[in-house]
C-alpha cells in the first residue's frame, strides 16, 4: 500500500531499498528554502541494522502489509518471551532480541498485538500506556520548576527514564510504551 511520505509515523513497517524497516523516529522538517521532507530513523526488521533517511514531502512509500493476531503474555526465560492467543489457545514465543527493552514492560496475562510478515513475527505492539511503579530517584533541587528538566529514575521493571521533579519514590506513573517517556503521575 503506498503512502506520501509525510505520513510515516513511528511504528510503521515500510518497504525500503528491497528490505522491510520498523520506523523508529520521525521530524518533519520545513526549511526556509527548498521542498519540505519528512527525517526519518529506520531499523531493519531482518537485519538489525540502522539507517537514517530523508523522504521528500512529494515521494510515495511502499507500506508493508502486516497480519496482526492479539495474544496475551505468559511467561519469559533468559532469551525468549512466550504468548498465547486466547482464541485458538495457539502458543508462540518471540525472541527478546525481537521485542528489544519493551519485554521488561511485559506483566502477566497482558494482551499485546503481535505483527506477522509471511507468517513470522516480527513485532509486539504493547498498549500505549503502562503503569509502572519508580523504585529510585534523585530528590528535587530546591526552586527547580517541573518545565524546567527531568531528573533520572529507575522502574520497577529496571527500566531508566527520565521524570519530572516532583515524582518521588513509590510513585506510580504512567508510561508511554512506543517512546519509554513518562506521560502522568497516577492518584
Amino acid at each position: 500500500m503506498k503512502i506520501n511520505a509525510i505520513e510515516i509515523k513511528p511504528g510503521m513497517i515500510i518497504e525500503h531499498k528491497g528490505d522491510y524497516w520498523n520506523v523508529l523516529k520521525t521530524q518533519h522538517v520545513k526549511p526556509g528554502k527548498g521542498g519540505a521532507f519528512n527525517q526519518v530513523e529506520l531499523k531493519s526488521v531482518i537485519k538489525g541494522t540502522k539507517l537514517n533517511e530523508r523522504f521528500r514531502s512529494n515521494e510515495t512509500i511502499e507500506k508493508a502489509e502486516l497480519d496482526e493476531k492479539k495474544f496475551n503474555y505468559l511467561y519469559s526465560d533468559d532469551e525468549k518471551c512466550f504468548f498465547m492467543n486466547n482464541k485458538d489457545f495457539e502458543q508462540i514465543s518471540l525472541s527478546k532480541k525481537v521485542t528489544g527493552e519493551k519485554y521488561k514492560l511485559l506483566s502477566e496475562n497482558l494482551e499485546v498485538g503481535i505483527k506477522f510478515l509471511n507468517e513470522e513475527p516480527i513485532m509486539i505492539e504493547l498498549p500505549i500506556n503502562i503503569e509502572c511503579k519508580i523504585i529510585s530517584t534523585e530528590g528535587s533541587i530546591k526552586g527547580q520548576t517541573a518545565a524546567s528538566s527531568y531528573k533520572p529514575a529507575v522502574l520497577d521493571n529496571g527500566i531508566n527514564i527520565n521524570v519530572p521533579p516532583f515524582i518521588e519514590n513509590n510513585d506510580k506513573i504512567i508510561l508511554d510504551t512506543r517512546t519509554l517517556e513518562y506521560v502522568r503521575k497516577v492518584k
